[in-house]
């Protein structure tokens, strides 16, 4: 699709959408909640159009989703009124994640939407899981440094993120175990394993 057929297609959704306004102004319709959400779909597919013919005006990407997005909240909680409000968040954010995913796989060299995107999917989870926040959060990040790692680059694969990959991932495994009140049959446990090692090599030794 060439730039005169998205800037046509522009002006058609501008003149669609004035003369909705200008009917629902003058009580000649009225917009409801659903065609509120159609809008928004159509605003958001013509945003996304652009970023589809040409790949470097990743910008659109944003504003498409925000627009797919709000609609879709919109439908859902409309259709479904005893929808949580943790799933509309989850959506909200996953939904600007995904935009930020699209750059990075559009383009490999924008590995830094990775990190965005891992930061709004981790936040997607722990508004659908509800529980030990801290620690989904974390793991999510460690996660998503963990993906970038293996990004291949001109000048090779950022190993460097591993490191802050591991540490996040573990930090957030503790917290985790914190919050669960894990930390009182873990500690007995170790210490048991730790003792059955030492015997064991003990033993092994005299062999």
């Amino acid at each position: 699709m060439k730039w005169p057929i998205l800037r046509i297609l522009w002006g058609l959704l501008l003149i669609l959408a004035g003369v909705l306004f200008l009917l629902n102004s003058i009580g000649t319709i009225s917009i409801g909640e659903y065609q509120w959400a159609i809008l928004l779909g159509i605003g958001g597919l013509a945003f996304l159009s652009v970023f589809i013919s040409d790949r470097n005006q990743w910008w659109a990407l944003f504003p498409a989703f925000g627009l797919l997005v709000g609609g879709a909240i919109i439908y859902l909680e409309n259709t479904f009124p005893a929808i949580p409000g943790e799933i509309a968040g989850a959506i909200a954010l996953g939904g600007i994640g995904l935009a930020f995913l699209l750059i990075f796989l559009a383009n490999f060299a924008n590995w830094w939407a990775l990190i965005p995107a891992g930061v709004l999917f981790s936040m997607s989870a722990v508004f659908l899981l509800g529980v030990q926040s801290g620690g989904v959060f974390l793991i999510g990040l460690g996660l998503t440094f963990g993906v970038i790692g293996f990004v291949p680059t001109e000048h090779g694969r950022m190993r460097w993120a591993f490191i802050p990959a591991i540490i996040l991932v573990l930090v957030g495994i503790f917290v985790m175990l914190a919050s669960l009140n894990l930390f009182a049959l873990l500690w007995p446990i170790g210490l048991i394993t730790g003792g059955l090692l030492i015997i064991y090599y003990v033993i092994r030794g005299r062999k």
